[in-house]
């Protein structure tokens, strides 16, 4: 191959060098690094009521076990604040080590202050500067929190929300703008007082002697552009870690794609340290849908690597036979069901790919370009479904347990690649 550039090739932004400070996130002896060269962390929130310990240890353990590196937890009352403590301990017992953040609005600096136990056993605080206090006490309640945090070596996360803005900022920034001779659109004014309230607070964190190394940045906005574009205008005026997130995206199809497309854009730019999909969770569907989307965007983006893949053709004329949907969605739900176990006897199996294609359009060359493959027979041909592994045809099965034999074969696969690994160590 030439050493003269590939023209026709552009490096994507995200495989880059990371431009933001590194933060660090402490429990105990345990340390979770976000920012500098530290992959992008994903991070969920619980919907139980915090009072609840056992529930909301268990859901924090769900969370954790889909994927989640930092779950979020409500701190909103003294009973809550009380119950802290008890869920860090049921955690530990439970083996779940991932630190937990305590989401602080409206008396944060009370709780704080007069519940050490609380304070102590969160590994990061949310402060969202809209929500500490109205005029002369916002100041003191905002130092209060940070004192916290610095007395307790814990990070803290300034949230800003276009929801719950610091009123009287914007006003000030409106009346500002309508100054001028030529005045902003009100939007533009919005965006500006999102980060202003995020930089003043983090300014003001530092002054108070928090160390820059503790403070990660969000500004969350519900709309795809609108967040898109206040993000990258904190990039360039910061260098803080930065949490990326579609507030209130929705449920279901809508907030998914909502958040894949606006958090995808800024990642790929190289933006964003740790994300959260905000889904709404649809009638009986579980809380750790969102993480699971979350592990998607980045893995699809090729910025970390979680799960397998399963690679399967639509479907069209060709596949009159729904066997190769069945089959894929079989060996995508064991592959997630076993990779807890799987990580630790085989190490490195995330990275593996399979193919389960439905007839012999694509279907032979999608299997050889994965680790393992298969290609179903299509309306027509021949009930034959050759299997390729490592880019070569190995055999074909036929008959009616086509399905549960490429099953033992993927497995047998698995413990023979990935398995000769641990046997290396």
């Amino acid at each position: 191959m030439s050493s003269q550039a590939n023209p026709l090739f552009i490096e994507p932004a995200a495989t880059a060098a990371r431009r933001s400070r590194q933060a660090r996130v402490a429990w105990g002896d345990r340390v979770v690094t976000i920012g500098g060269d530290a992959p992008v962390r994903v991070q969920s929130m619980t919907n139980t009521d915090t009072v609840d310990a056992i529930g909301t240890a268990i859901q924090v353990k769900e969370l954790a076990q889909a994927g989640s590196e930092l779950v979020r937890i409500t701190v909103n009352t003294p009973e809550a604040a009380q119950a802290v403590p008890y869920i860090r301990d049921q955690l530990d017992r439970m083996g779940i080590d991932v630190p937990l953040i305590g989401d602080f609005h409206y008396n944060g600096h009370t709780l704080l202050t007069e519940y050490p136990a609380c304070a102590a056993a969160l590994s990061k605080y949310r402060i969202n500067p809209g929500n500490v206090g109205k005029g002369r006490k916002r100041d003191a309640q905002f130092a209060q929190m940070i004192e916290a945090a610095i007395r307790h070596d814990k990070a803290v996360r300034i949230g800003v929300n276009w929801g719950s803005l610091d009123q009287e900022l914007l006003a000030s920034m409106m009346d500002e703008n309508a100054s001028r001779a030529h005045p902003w659109d009100a939007k533009q004014v919005m965006y500006q007082a999102l980060i202003e309230s995020a930089l003043h607070s983090a300014g003001e964190a530092r002054e108070l002697g928090m160390n820059p190394d503790q403070i990660i940045i969000s500004c969350k906005v519900s709309g795809v552009q609108d967040l898109i574009t206040v993000y990258r205008a904190l990039a360039r005026r910061c260098d803080h870690a930065l949490h990326l997130g579609l507030t209130e995206a929705g449920m279901g199809t809508k907030g998914t794609v909502a958040s894949a497309t606006s958090l995808g854009v800024l990642l790929q730019e190289g933006i964003g340290d740790t994300i959260r999909v905000s889904l709404t969770p649809q009638p009986g569907e579980a809380r750790t849908q969102e993480v699971l989307v979350a592990l998607e965007i980045l893995q699809s983006l090729g910025l970390r690597t979680f799960n397998p893949s399963v690679t399967a053709c639509p479907g069209c004329g060709r596949t009159t036979s729904t066997t190769f949907q069945d089959l894929a969605k079989q060996i995508d739900d064991h592959l997630r069901a076993m990779m807890p176990v799987w990580k630790a006897r085989y190490p490195g199996v995330e990275n593996l790919k399979v193919a389960v294609m439905g007839c012999i359009v694509n279907g032979p060359g999608e299997s050889k370009h994965a680790d393992i493959g298969i290609s179903l027979p299509g309306t027509g041909e021949t009930p034959a479904a050759p299997v390729f592994i490592d880019g070569e045809k190995a055999l074909t099965l036929r008959g009616e347990g086509i399905a549960q034999e490429f099953h033992k074969i993927v497995e047998s696969y698995i413990e023979r690649r990935f398995g000769s690994v641990t046997a290396a160590h």
